[in-house]
């Protein structure tokens, strides 16, 4: 049996979809080609359940934290685990439901395939020997999470993310492998749930972030309470009667020990690459298995395209959503569109929350761009003081000879928002001195960008309130 299409999508997640959606709607017949949960990674057990998780345990911490203001005293306790993991579960069928499934009607043009796929001569092979005849091919099967080489981790009951959000029981205690994204937010979320929880990692906490930033990071989450052990190496796992140990070695020789009821593995993610047939199809692969492709979406076979995480880069679903529509456009209408993460927006959900934009420091410098930098703390900016909460700082990256901004960074309770101000400066190519001239509203966290733009040539310490 074979079926005709103008294009065929691999992936029924976010990219998938966004993919089929945009070549739907320029006229073209859509084979969808979908394995597994529809909707992917992050509806099901990534963004959305984590996310929720994360707003309930800064609920608890809020309460808590009542007590930073003079006469108040909080408190709040979690009284059912059950409920809370329910209540994440309903949310997330509800809206795999709403945002996935239920638009497939909508779109008359998409053919929706349950199956694995693989390429083959003229189109696609589907698991039971039905192929699809398409005209070209968009790949975006996602990753999932990555196992480290770790002696004896295979023979030790250990948790990834997705099993990690679906324990049916609070845990006791949690080593927290990992200090990325993944790992910081999970720990500091069951941290803040009641558990115990060591977080360790082989460099330093979020290690792609400027080096202030990942300090402060460090600094907030050992003052919950957190046990983070970093700079080391993971020596061993193995299984107790209790649960599982950890040995490590830091890089100045010292040996410890860890142990708890349960490990959690968050050291990364790998591309969905295998099992398509890519090599035999002249797909090339990068070393860490993430399809190869140019900035319009191209691998290097003919009429094939890959977006979202299956490329091994840029792993965020609003990335892969957009890298995904660019390829179906270009797989339909002649690689018009060129793909550019140059201001693309990352945020990390602890609290304070972590976000960028942009070069680095060290990145532009590696670049041989000559810099000037600034970096202005919270306790500067009034917002920070009437919340009474001035953890986090700013930092701001500029190009010394045209000062143009080239990078930002911030760590503050409202950073996911506030650096959507940063993306827009960076994309419309802005100096330090335009966005030190830019009118922000008082008491708000955006205003901290126009202090630290003042702060590059002079001391924002000694002006009075909206001064400049």
């Amino acid at each position: 049996m074979t079926d005709t299409y103008d294009l065929a999508v691999i992936g029924a997640g976010s990219a998938g979809f966004s993919a089929a959606i945009t070549a739907a709607g320029e006229g073209a017949k859509v084979a969808l080609v979908g394995h597994g949960t529809i909707g992917g990674t992050c509806v099901n057990v990534g963004c959305v359940p984590s996310k929720t998780m994360i707003r309930a345990a800064e609920a608890l911490h809020a309460a808590r934290a009542a007590g930073r203001f003079p006469g108040l005293h909080g408190e709040a306790a979690l009284t059912d685990w059950s409920a809370l993991v329910g209540a994440k579960d309903d949310l997330v069928e509800t809206l795999r439901q709403s945002k996935y499934a239920d638009l497939l009607a909508d779109y008359p043009r998409v053919d929706y395939r349950e199956s694995r796929a693989r390429l083959g001569n003229g189109g696609l092979v589907l698991e039971g020997g039905d192929r699809l005849s398409v005209g070209r091919v968009v790949i975006a099967t996602g990753s999932r999470p990555a196992m480290p080489d770790v002696p004896g981790l295979g023979d030790v009951p250990f948790l990834d993310s997705t099993a990690a959000l679906a324990l049916e029981e609070r845990p006791r205690s949690l080593i927290v492998m990992g200090g990325g994204y993944i790992g910081c937010e999970l720990a500091q979320m069951f941290a803040r749930l009641g558990v115990e929880v060591a977080l360790v990692t082989r460099s330093r906490l979020l290690p792609e972030a400027e080096p202030e930033v990942s300090e402060a990071l460090t600094r907030y989450l050992r003052d919950e309470g957190i046990a983070v052990h970093d700079g080391l190496t993971y020596d061993r796992v193995n299984r107790t009667p209790d649960g599982v140990a950890l040995r490590l070695r830091t890089n100045a020789g010292e040996d410890r020990r860890l142990a708890a009821q349960h490990l959690v593995v968050a050291t990364g993610r790998v591309p969905n690459s295998d099992g398509m047939g890519l090599d035999a199809a002249g797909v090339a692969l990068a070393p860490r298995g993430g399809i190869e492709v140019d900035d319009r979406l191209r691998t290097t076979r003919d009429g094939t395209y890959a977006a979202g995480d299956v490329t091994g880069r840029d792993a965020f679903v609003y990335m892969a959503a957009y890298g995904a529509k660019l390829a179906a456009l270009n797989a339909l209408n002649g690689d018009a569109h060129r793909y550019s993460s140059e201001a693309m927006p990352w945020v990390v959900f602890t609290d304070p929350q972590v976000a960028g934009v942009g070069l680095t420091e060290a990145a532009a410098r590696a670049k041989g761009i000559d810099v000037r930098t600034s970096v202005v703390p919270l306790d500067h900016v009034p917002r920070a003081l009437a919340a009474r909460d001035t953890r986090g700082l700013v930092k701001l990256v500029a190009e010394r000879g045209t000062d143009r901004l080239l990078g930002a960074q911030i760590i503050a309770p409202e950073g996911a928002d506030a650096i959507q101000t940063m993306v827009m400066a960076l994309k419309a190519r802005m100096t330090v001195a335009e966005l030190g001239e830019t009118i922000f509203p008082y008491l708000t966290t955006v205003e901290a960008w126009k202090l630290a733009a003042q702060s590059f040539d002079q001391d924002v310490a000694k002006l009075s309130c909206c001064a400049g």
